[in-house]
């Protein structure tokens, strides 16, 4: 086996390099890099390829042809390399390239029931995942899923060089993972390397799972998305994108299916913890850093290309529902405010987005087909290549071919995929099984054109990351470098700025907050948990906040409460009515009311929905002194604001509804500061401090 990182920093005269090139090669302007310069030797990361030296320069022949072919040529553009190899591959090997789809690593057992055998390692996962049912909405699918193919069969026989990793293992096991799928793909046809994708991995998510967000793991713990934006703090979100994207390359992924610019503007729908807020402004200020910090001015070997999601904006659903699920496909605008959605989407194309994936809903009552955004090419063509100029790539959601069809359902599988291709999707996400796809390239030979700009638009992304040089990563650094505590302290900053003071009342002539040294605090948290019970009594093993920590809160002189509320998971919504009321959200509100009365109290609230609070605070309570926001943070890190050890300045990202009657009246597209001055408890921006 060859070693990774053969390196020569040698120029070549540009007489020396039109004389290399194939006869009869194009040699005009995309055939020279971007920057009209002689390229530098890069560090060339191999395992099974052969090196070839030209004139003291090292050029891998990843095809094993014995010769240098312009694909492998560095010194080249990347429009020039994509072209030369999208002609070189057949049908079957581009069919496989426009697929997305579940890669799992050895006893990686992510969306099936096997119980595991053992921990997870860096080998692959060799199984077929296959279902006969939607994994979302419970019912018979036309044509059986593969949502994961082995991984073997999956490069080799299937193609595929598109992956998304669920699991969290340890750095060390996911850098050895990543290195052996590279070295997989490099030793199959063209040796195309492969791209790694993930949904979010640093965040304190309270509906962590697959396809949402990894949730709490190794990598660096950060607020959730909302936190961020309540932080107002948009150099330190940009700090916060670079931190992570310093880890995600540590271990070879190098695609985010993130972040959400859609809005929250209604207070029901399952994903509000993944965005931004409800102000269109303030998301594109967000979009703007979060692209920035991940993928620099432009996409290089060190970037985390991005997918921006879910275009034209998600957040305008039908009571709440999601479209994952037939209940929830229609997106309605009764505000006439579908052009506020796209501010944040505008933000990120022009910060440089990689890829935007749009989102299974359709349009009602706007001048658009009412057909899934994959299968509408108005908003695909018109709008988001059109008018807004995005040139990237468009990435289906997972599964809008099979499971989430809405408005062609009546149409045949290889009917989708040509509606879906004619409006413009480059790459599919949910299957990794090309068949059907191929299928329709067969039927359809018109689609060819289609396919070709689509796996130019795919290599392009591969080649500005520098992946056909080295795909490689280096286990060593992948575990000095996740979650080290140099940006774990910058993560804490950032949990505790997150934080939201929003009610701080006099008591006994002074403000409630932050507390007196010496005061004795019951710190109660509380959060519905399957097989334990939902309160938690905090008692530090160290006090750092110069208050007594009690047991009980009869013996104390404040009760510090944190409610942690939490509907059904997303993926277990069954079309039942979504409610935000406390009571509605697994908080026992006869417990809370009875536990406050006790003794003067400090209410914090975990928001990842607008939750209606009216059942134990509605600006009257006699007894609860004060009131705090967090969306993803520490007890560590809200002690240290109640404490005064951390001045509180973070601002709501969205408004509050002041009653569950108001929540369920709202209009789903109009953001809370715009619903009127009898809609909030809690307004958007509001914020105070000592």
């Amino acid at each position: 086996m060859k070693h990774t990182n053969h390196l020569r920093c040698l120029f070549a005269p540009a007489s020396l390099i039109l004389l290399l090139l194939p006869l009869g090669y194009n040699t005009k302007s995309d055939s020279t890099s971007s920057e009209d310069t002689i390229k530098k030797q890069p560090v060339l990361g191999y395992r099974s390829a052969s090196i070839l030296k030209i004139d003291d320069l090292d050029f891998k022949d990843l095809n094993r042809n014995g010769k240098l072919d312009p694909y492998e040529d560095w010194r080249l553009s990347d429009e020039a390399r994509s072209k030369d190899l999208v002609s070189k591959m057949t049908l079957e090997e581009k069919a496989g390239f426009m697929l997305i789809s579940t890669t799992r690593l050895e006893n990686d057992w992510s969306f099936s029931r096997h119980e595991p055998t053992g921990p997870i390692t860096g080998g692959f996962n060799e199984e077929d995942m296959v279902s006969d049912v939607n994994m979302f909405t419970r019912k018979p699918l036309p044509f059986p899923n593969m949502g994961s193919a082995g991984t073997t069969k999956a490069v080799t026989q299937f193609h595929e060089r598109h992956f998304i990793v669920r699991a969290s293992p340890p750095a060390k096991v996911l850098a050895e993972w990543a290195n052996n799928l590279q070295a997989l793909c490099e030793s199959d046809g063209s040796g195309i390397p492969a791209i790694v994708a993930s949904n979010p991995r640093n965040h304190i998510t309270i509906d962590a799972s697959a396809g949402l967000s990894v949730g709490e793991n190794t990598f660096s713990v950060w607020p959730g998305e909302l936190g961020l934006a309540a932080m107002r703090d948009l150099a330190l979100t940009r700090e916060f994108a670079d931190i992570a994207r310093q880890e995600w390359l540590s271990v070879g992924i190098r695609k985010g299916y993130m972040y959400m610019a859609d809005l929250s503007t209604e207070p029901r729908w399952q994903r509000v913890e993944g965005t931004f807020g409800e102000s269109a402004d303030l998301a594109a200020s967000m979009m703007k850093e979060i692209v920035l910090g991940f993928q620099g001015e432009q996409l290089n070997p060190t970037s985390i290309a991005l997918t921006t999601k879910h275009f034209p904006g998600g957040g305008a659903t039908e009571g709440g529902q999601d479209p994952h699920f037939d209940w929830g496909k229609r997106e309605i605008f009764p505000g006439g405010m579908l052009e506020n959605n796209l501010l944040p989407f505008k933000a990120a194309i022009a910060a440089g987005t990689s890829a935007i994936m749009p989102y299974y809903s359709y349009p009602v009552g706007t001048p658009y087909e009412e057909v899934g955004y994959a299968y509408n090419k108005e908003v695909l063509q018109d709008l988001l290549r059109g008018e807004l100029g995005f040139d990237g790539i468009i990435n289906s959601d997972t599964g809008p071919i099979d499971m989430m069809p809405w408005g062609v359902e009546d149409l045949t599988l290889p009917e989708r995929y040509k509606k879906a291709l004619e409006a413009g999707v480059n790459i599919f996400s949910g299957t990794a099984d090309p068949s059907q796809l191929l299928e329709a390239l067969k039927k359809y030979p018109e689609l060819l054109p289609l396919v070709d700009d689509s796996v130019y638009r795919l290599l392009m992304e591969k080649f500005r990351l520098g992946l056909f040089e080295n795909p490689y990563v280096n286990v060593d650094n992948a575990v000095a470098t996740i979650g080290k505590s140099a940006f774990q302290d910058r993560a804490a900053i950032a949990l505790r700025k997150s934080i939201v003071l929003l009610r701080n009342e006099a008591e006994g002539g002074a403000k409630s907050l932050p507390l007196a040294k010496g005061t004795k605090v019951y710190f109660e948290s509380y959060q519905a948990k399957q097989g334990a019970p939902a309160s938690n009594v905090f008692q530090p093993a160290e006090n750092k906040w110069g208050v007594t920590f009690v047991d009980a809160p009869e013996k104390a002189d404040v009760i510090l409460f944190w409610a942690i509320p939490k509907g059904n998971s997303l993926f277990a919504s069954d079309g039942s009515p979504l409610f935000v009321s406390l009571s509605k959200n697994n908080i026992d509100v006869a417990y809370v009311k009875q536990l406050v009365a006790k003794k003067p109290t400090i209410l914090a609230i975990n928001f990842s929905n607008p939750w209606v609070i009216d059942e134990v605070y509605n600006n009257k309570s006699s007894s609860i002194k004060g009131v705090l926001a967090t969306f993803g943070t520490t007890h560590e890190a809200l002690l240290d604001i109640v404490t005064g050890n951390f001045k509180p300045s973070g601002k709501m990202p969205f408004s509050t509804p002041i009653s569950e009657d108001v929540a369920q009246n709202q209009l789903s597209d109009v953001p809370g500061y715009m619903e009127g001055p009898d809609y909030a408890l809690f307004n958007f921006d509001e914020g105070l401090s000592y």
